[in-house]
């Protein structure tokens, strides 16, 4: 959800300065710089992401040293806005009053400050004397009408000027609203489109100039409907989070959840801004009401998370020390103990199923969905001319894993429609135009969305975006098993897409790896991208499986799954074919050993990326010990010498280091300096095919060089290492059994230091370890842990 401020509610008092000559914007040309003014969670956050890109950016607050201070809370925020520190560096921190100069040669003006239409005004008069031609400026509001922002504006500064509304955390959230006006000029529109598109990895949706744009507007009705509801039906919190969750397609939080996570307290005013803005009679505004709770939570500075005081659901210790979660009664006001939901409503998967059930979890489905899908059919045109707009837009600001046009289908559209009918309701003429019908449909293999005249047309996407789902729609794959598929992406390239659950690899993904290779070496296609659409590249292999076979003392078959990995990602990495990787979300463990086996990696900048096998008493055993040897060998800093090397693989396996980001992924050697990253996710896969297709002229396979490693000496200084954490106590029993088997494997087992050693004598060693690890007691009860609590244990 976005905050509409996060400024200091404070009157700009701006000197004027005069701007020194500077060369103007080209039409449509790229936007170098960025001046954000405001340094609030919102402004600070997008000035944040704009480094991120690259670009440097300048970031004004009126108060003195705010701008400062919020660079430095930045670095110790978590998650981290900056995705590398490097990027802090080209964020330039000044005041108002002092340094409004520099913004004179930025070509993208950004206002972020408090949400007073007087206030956003007269800084607008004071950027348009300094700012040069042509460049762009735009507010982050989610409020105010783009024509109150612009009352007594030049032409040149409204032909420059649009809304640009980011959704808090910037770096995160996906989603950008767009909204120009009748000067805009149609360049300015598209250089600003353009950006936020590829450098800072943006959706970007435009939309008509009404309150709340389409997220805020359709999502607060959503929220005011749930809290409204679960209140008159009694439900307690967590059965109402537990209803307007996963069973929706909706995060877990839920409503309530949901609110402690962005602040109670943005409650009330978004609720006041909507009224003000909306008509009496618009649904949103009849069905807002007081609510004595929220407001006596707000009093008590039980804001949610970020109060510390917990917000409907609160933290308390427990009679032995725990964290007990505890849970607020919406009836009484009180405190109890949070109790899981327990509704029979809850155990159907089908959503309409789940509306049409009588107890009060199908009840309170059933009214939240016809209050907000109803609304929602009924906005369009108003706030947006397309469905799939506003689907995107739900999809990408609040986190639905549908929106509200494609719920519509989920349920039926004809169904909803009688439904409302039973209820007394008004049905929105677009649910009246679809009839028996439905929003989307699938012909001749394309994805088609119900225009406002009730015909189907295709689903647009913007040049350069390759979705796999659309390649899947359209056609037939080149081979499949129960987790994974391989589908020709055009031009000779094929993707490897992993489907298991959470794409965890296992032995049908690891046979289709050896299968594309074979495809390959057959010439059925000339490169392979290895990606997929799904929340997660890969978080690791399946561990479940070893359990399984571990408590069965089915130790061969444990071992010819250990071997069979390093095969197949061996016969990956030597393929007389370029393998390109192209992930996104998490990338671990086994995971992160497929891309480290790739020719060339281009990555989503949101990519996740780390050897974390430690954690369940184990180590890296497909060749990822291996592979970050001869990385950090290879490293032109660091020191020569065997240990060098050696030191770092160890330090990052040993305490499961993962890269917050794919720039963080390069400086861990995860990621090769040459490797690519991508912003935008939609257009990963077109950026990896690329790759792939600029490597396929003169492709060679690497070769396998050994490599000089410290041997008995190297692992006594790395176990000496170990027993100083220890000391710390930083490292638990079980630690030490674990790093042992990993300086054993790192430091190359009893190989002289004068000696080579040989990639398959390294992964001898891994073999090796994984397998003596994975039969202590210690290993069995970490894996054991995790597949059962989700979290590591520490033993």
């Amino acid at each position: 959800m976005s905050s509409t401020t996060g400024a200091p509610l404070v009157e700009p008092e701006l000197k004027a300065v005069q701007a020194p000559a500077a060369k103007p914007v080209a039409p449509g040309g790229a936007i170098r710089k960025v001046a954000v003014i405001g340094a609030g969670v919102m402004g600070a956050g997008i000035a944040a992401h704009c480094a991120n890109a690259g670009v440097p950016t300048v970031l004004l607050d009126i108060v003195p040293g705010g701008a400062a201070k919020a660079l430095a809370a930045m670095a110790r925020q978590d998650p981290a806005p900056f995705m590398h520190k490097g990027a802090a560096r080209l964020v330039t921190p000044g005041t108002l009053a002092d340094d409004l100069h520099l913004v004179a040669d930025c070509d993208w003006i950004l206002e972020a400050i408090v949400e007073k239409p007087d206030a956003k005004r007269a800084l607008y008069a004071q950027l348009d004397a300094v700012r040069k031609p042509g460049s762009v400026v735009s507010s982050n509001t989610s409020t105010i009408p783009l024509a109150a922002l612009l009352e007594g504006a030049s032409a040149d500064f409204a032909a420059d000027f649009c809304i640009t509304h980011f959704f808090n955390p910037p770096r995160y959230m996906r989603l950008l609203e767009l909204v120009t006006g009748p000067a805009t000029r149609a360049d300015s529109a598209a250089a600003v489109t353009a950006f936020c598109d590829r450098a800072l990895g943006k959706t970007v949706i435009p939309c008509k100039d009404r309150p709340g744009f389409i997220a805020n507007r359709i999502g607060g009705m959503w929220m005011q409907s749930a809290i409204n509801h679960a209140h008159d039906l009694r439900l307690t919190i967590e059965e109402a989070d537990a209803v307007m969750g996963r069973p929706l397609g909706i995060p877990k939080t839920g409503v309530f959840g949901l609110l402690d996570l962005v602040g109670i307290d943005l409650m009330p005013h978004v609720a006041a801004s909507m009224k003000a803005t909306l008509p009496a009679d618009d649904a949103y505004v009849l069905g807002m009401r007081d609510n004595p709770l929220v407001t006596r939570l707000i009093a008590e500075g039980r804001t949610g998370r970020k109060g510390g005081k917990g917000g409907f659901y609160t933290r308390a210790k427990g009679p032995d020390g725990e964290s007990l979660k505890r849970a607020i009664d919406l009836w009484t006001g009180e405190d109890r103990d949070s109790v899981k939901a327990s509704l029979e409503s809850l155990s159907l998967r089908d959503m309409r199923a789940l509306a049409e059930h009588p107890d009060r979890g199908g009840r309170y489905a059933r009214a939240v969905l016809l209050d907000t899908l109803a609304y929602a059919a009924a906005l369009v045109p108003e706030v947006a001319d397309d469905l799939a707009s506003v689907d995107a837009a739900m999809r990408l600001g609040y986190n639905w894993k549908w929106g509200p046009f494609e719920l519509l289908d989920k349920l039926g559209p004809a169904w909803f429609a009688a439904a409302l009918r039973a209820e007394g309701r008004a049905v929105p003429p677009l649910l009246e135009t679809v009839g028996e019908g439905r929003f989307y449909r699938v012909e001749d293999g394309r994805l088609q969305v119900m225009g406002l005249d009730g015909t189907h047309r295709e689903v647009a996407r913007p040049e350069g975006v390759l979705l796999l789902a659309d390649i899947k729609r359209a056609s037939q794959p080149l081979a499949k098993n129960a987790s994974a598929s391989l589908w020709d992406i055009g031009d000779g390239v094929a993707c490897l897409e992993f489907t298991s659950k959470m794409n965890s690899m296992d032995p049908e993904i690891l046979a289709m790896v050896g299968k594309a290779v074979a495809m390959g070496r057959k010439g059925a296609f000339k490169a392979l991208v290895i990606h997929n659409e799904g929340e997660n590249f890969s978080v690791g292999a399946n561990i479940g499986l070893a359990l399984f076979a571990a408590n069965i003392a089915a130790w061969g078959e444990v071992e010819s799954m250990v071997e069979g990995g390093q095969k197949a990602l061996r016969a990956l990495r030597h393929a007389p074919f370029p393998v390109v990787g192209a992930p996104s979300g998490m990338a671990l463990g086994g995971g992160c050993e497929v891309l480290l086996h790739c020719d060339a990696i281009q990555a989503h900048s949101e990519s996740y990326i780390g050897l974390v096998e430690v954690g369940v008493g184990l180590i890296p055993g497909w060749g990822g010990c291996t592979t970050m040897l001869r990385r950090w060998s290879e490293a032109p800093k660091l020191p020569k010498g065997p240990m060098p090397p050696v030191a770092k693989a160890f330090e990052m396996i040993s305490t499961a280091q993962v890269a917050k980001s794919a720039f963080e992924a390069k400086e861990m050697l995860l990621l090769r300096p040459t490797d690519g990253i991508t912003m935008n996710r939609d257009r990963l896969l077109a950026e990896a095919k690329a790759k792939a297709l600029s490597m396929v002229e003169g492709y060679a396979p690497p070769e396998a060089k050994p490599i000089r490693l410290p041997g008995p000496s190297g692992k006594a200084a790395l176990a000496m290492a170990v027993q100083q954490q220890v000391l710390l106590g930083r490292a638990t029993p079980h630690d030490i059994v674990v790093c042992d088997h990993l300086a054993t494997t790192l430091s190359g087992g009893a190989r002289d230091h004068t000696e080579d050693t040989t990639e398959e004598e390294l992964l001898r060693l891994e073999r090796q370890s994984f397998m003596a690890l994975l039969r202590t007691e210690g290993t069995l009860a970490r894996v054991e842990h995790m597949l059962t609590t989700g979290r590591p244990l520490r033993n």
